[in-house]
């Protein structure tokens, strides 16, 4: 299981690091210049707004626009499981050695605050953790070629 999580951080981390293309081709500025504002922005979700705001832009072609918008979402979506599991707690049943995780979250309600919420790491979510890994390869393909596909510098 933990290196199932391994690999699911490994890819979302290689496939967040491609946003450094997008910055840089978008406000056509150079890699290393792209470097030093995507480490500055230091949440993904930072990271993701500024890409998008900058595919927004009027100078930006629609197509380029469309296809980076619709990879940045993709990217979002992924980024709800990566982080449920790279904010919780890990344990692992002696006996059975079923996994378990416990949310590092707090939630709360109007009245009450509710954290430490337990899951169990089944099949169903094993396989939710493997499509999010493939989807994160296709999203990290898909950046790949836009950055080729539109000259932004590697």
């Amino acid at each position: 299981m933990l290196l199932l999580i391994g690999q699911l951080n490994y890819t979302w981390t290689n496939t967040e690091s491609l946003l450094i293309h997008m910055i840089a081709g978008l406000s056509q500025s150079d890699k290393e210049t792209a470097i030093v504002i995507f480490l500055t922005l230091n949440t993904p979700r930072a990271r993701i707004d500024l890409v998008e705001r900058l595919a927004k832009m009027q100078k930006t072609p629609s197509g380029c626009r469309a296809e980076i918008l619709d990879t940045t979402r993709r990217l979002s979506e992924e980024a709800k499981l990566r982080n449920k599991y790279n904010h919780c707690i890990y344990s692992f049943d002696p006996d059975s050695g079923r996994g378990l995780t416990q949310s590092m979250r707090i939630f709360e309600g109007r009245d009450d605050i509710k954290y430490g919420k337990i899951e169990e790491l089944d099949e169903q979510e094993i396989a939710r953790i493997r499509e999010s890994i493939r989807s994160l390869i296709k999203i990290n393909q898909t950046f790949w070629s836009i950055t080729e596909k539109y000259g932004f510098p590697k």
